[in-house]
Order: structure tokens, then sequence, then C-alpha cells
């Protein structure tokens, strides 16, 4: 039998197949870091509290993907200049591929902020801000970078290729902006001003989460190598996967050194491994590599992922007691301060020939994280000013103490632990302590 040479319309709908499947599979992956998310973040906060953090990585997701969907990709399109093209506005299905690529990104960026303001935002102060996130705040920032591209300096572009700063950086910006809104938890610092450590129920939890979410960046950093095959004069040829082992490689090193930072920095100052630190500093190794890892050398991998996770231990420490601020998940020392160091070091660690002027190139990139920044702190601080201007940005007292699990949702995540009384199906109270072994107390 022989095969027939394949024609320009067969190499065509193999290349747009490829590439949509690619993208898929890549989204599906970064889907599953709202697993990572939920588990990182249960972990990290009191066991009366837990249900309440995972309904809000819920809702975060389902709040924000439909919003995201009616109003936030049709905004990101305006800011950019290309007028108001909501995604339900399309002649080809297949465009809502790259809606879901982009949606995946935002809800990324929403779900960081609920990690800050755990234990004592209200739910539906949380809901207005994932709305309001989803629909104006994230697409702005979209809208000034990838969309519009509109931040240079002296012929050298911002550059963030996976969300290093636009995504990550301004999840924790807004994550810390709007823990200090919000004030901090009660018990959290004594009358001196000094700090009190709350730790988390579970640090299998957090551990966890950890890791799924590093499984789950691979989709994040190497999925935004977003074509696999392209066509050029007719012929087959790699698309963005030209360079994908360099961004595979990249973000692999960032994260074990961000890691190997963290400890070294938590053993220097403790004389003991933090495991938490080592956890957080592995994911802050990957947010410093997130916006360069197309661009970045091998031995500026190392650099990047070290730093990030070095000053993890520093920065969580100085927005704790200097600050004052309640921080619960680390959120800004793992997302913020960690994207806007990796942003700010792409022209020192890109290999030779990516940019014309390191020092123009610099200054491309101070203006973006500025920027981005600036516009973050503002939205972000006037919704929850608001919220707590009319009184529904905190609970009150009581159900703080209480635990939101309680107050918010009318449920226990572990009530064989908790006050000994359990909803049963019809609703009413069991008060009778029950064993694991199904016996009574009394028996």
């Amino acid at each position: 039998m022989v095969l027939e040479p394949l024609q320009a319309s067969d190499l065509e709908t193999i290349v747009t197949g490829v590439n949509l499947l690619w993208v898929l599979v890549v989204t599906f992956l970064i889907f599953f870091m709202h697993a990572g998310f939920a588990m990182l973040e249960a972990g990290q906060v009191r066991s009366k509290n837990v249900a309440n953090q995972l309904t809000k990585n819920l809702l975060t997701w389902s709040v924000g993907v439909t919003v995201f969907f009616l109003i936030g990709a049709g905004f990101s399109s305006l800011v950019g200049g290309g007028g108001f093209v909501p995604a339900f506005e399309t002649s080809d299905p297949n465009s809502w591929v790259s809606w879901l690529f982009g949606a995946v990104f935002a809800m990324t960026a929403a779900t960081i902020v609920s990690g800050a303001v755990a234990g004592r935002a209200k739910l539906r102060a949380y809901v207005t801000y994932t709305f309001l996130l989803a629909a104006v705040i994230y697409p702005f920032v979209t809208g000034i970078t990838w969309s519009g591209a509109y931040i240079s300096f002296g012929g050298e572009a911002f550059h963030d290729f996976a969300g290093g700063m636009i995504v990550h950086g301004m999840g924790g910006i807004a994550g810390l902006t709007a823990a200090y809104v919000l004030g901090p938890r009660m018990g959290r610092y004594n009358e001196d001003g000094s700090a009190n450590v709350i730790p988390g129920h579970s640090l299998t939890f957090a551990v966890l989460g950890t890791l799924i979410l590093a499984f789950g960046w691979y989709g994040f950093n190497v999925g935004t190598a977003a074509t696999v095959f392209a066509l050029e004069d007719g012929a087959l040829s790699l698309g963005a996967f030209s360079y994908v082992g360099r961004v595979a490689m990249t973000t692999t090193i960032a994260m074990a050194c961000g890691a190997i930072g963290a400890a070294a920095v938590a053993w220097a100052k403790t004389g003991k491994v933090d495991t938490l630190y080592v956890a957080n500093g592995l994911l802050a190794g990957l947010v410093g590599i997130t916006a360069i890892p197309d661009t970045t050398t091998w031995w500026g991998a190392f650099l990047v992922g070290g730093l990030a996770g070095a000053q993890l231990p520093i920065v969580f420490s100085f927005i704790e007691k200097r600050l004052k601020i309640d921080d619960v998940c680390a959120v800004f020392p793992v997302h913020g301060s960690a994207g806007v160091l990796g942003t700010l070091m792409f022209p020192f660690v890109a290999v030779p020939g990516t940019v014309d002027s390191i020092a123009n190139a610099f200054v491309a990139q101070l203006i973006g994280v500025t920027a981005i920044a600036a516009w973050t702190i503002v939205a972000t601080g006037a919704v929850w000013a608001v919220l707590k201007a009319i009184g529904q940005a905190r609970v009150t007292p009581e159900h703080e103490q209480e635990g939101l699990d309680v107050s918010e949702h009318g449920v226990e995540t572990y009530p064989e632990f908790g006050s000994g009384e359990s909803v049963v199906a019809d609703g009413g109270i069991m008060t009778e302590d029950v064993r694991t072994d199904g016996g009574s107390k009394d028996d």
C-alpha cells in the first residue's frame, strides 16, 4: 500500500488538532491546582475553619469562571484595545479553548487571596471580591500586558511568560492588601505588639497541597508553550515546543532550589528546618521562575529559585513582626514578593541575545511590576474598605471564636473532636459522644 503525501489542508488539520489537544490537557492540569490550593490552605488554618476554606476554594472557581466568561474576558479585550468582546460572542467554538486556558489562570490569581484572609473574612465578602477580581481587577492587568502589550521602555517590552507577576504577583499583593484592611485574627498579637503563632491543623494536608500544586505547575509553565506544531511555508515545524525543554528544566530546578533556599534560611535563623517553610519555599521557587522560564539560563534557574525560597522566611517575618499584617497562608512571600523578584531578574539571567539592553529591559520590568502592584493595591483596598465600612467584611468576634465552619456553614469538619454535637440527617442534633469503634463514652 502506497501512502499519499499529506496535503497542506491535512497538515493544517493535524497542527490545529494537536495544538488544541495540548492546550486542553495542560488546562485540566492547571485546574487540578485548585485541589492543591484547597489542601494547602486547609492544612494551614485551624480545624474550626477548614470547611470555610474549602468552600471558598469551591466558590472561587464556580463564581469566578462564570464571571470571567460573561465579563472578564471581554473587559481584558477592551483594555487591550480590541473592544469589549465577551467570550460568548464567537462564531468559532474552538476559540473557547483559549478562553478556558485564560480562565484557569484568572482563577489561580483569585484563589490566592483566600489564604491571606482565612479565619475572619465573611464568605459573602470574599465572594464579592472574587466577582470583582474576575470581572475587572485581574482582566485589567492582563489587558495592559498580555492583551495590549502597552508596557515597554527603550525598545524592550515587559516580559512575563506564564504569569509570575501578572497572576501570582498580583494575587499575592491582593491578598496582603485584603489582610491589611481586615486586620489580624483574634489572639494573633499581644498588647505589646508581639506576635503569637497560630499553627495550622494539618501539616500533612499542607505538604500534600504543595505537591499537588507543584504537579499542576507544569501545566502552568510548560503549558504556556501552547503550540506544539506550526506550519512554515507548507512544512511542519515545532511551534513553541522549540524551547519547551528549557521551560521544563528551569521550572524544575527553580522549584527544587526554592525549597533548599527556604530550608537553609530557616535553619540559619532558628537552628531547625521548618517543614512549612520548605513547602512554601518550593512554591516560591516556582513563582519566581514563572515569569521567565522560557529565557532563563540553567544557572539562572538555580539563582532565581534559591533567592525566591530564601526571601520567604525573611519577608514573612517582616510582614508578621514589623508590618503586623496577619497573612495566614504566607501568600505574599510565596506569591507576591517571589513573583516580583523573578520578574525583575529577567534581563540578568536571560540567555545571551534575549535582550538588547539589560538596563532598558530592567526598567521595562520595573514599570510593569509597579503598574500591576499599584492597580492591585488601589482596587483591592477600595473593595475591602467599602465592605469594611458597611460592616460586611469581617465576621463577629463571637463567630470568629466559634469558628467559621459553624457560623458560616453550620457544619463541623471534625465532629468527633468538636463540641460533641453532630448534625444528623433529619436536621436534629445528636449530642451523645460516639467512639471510633461505634460505642458510646459510657460503654
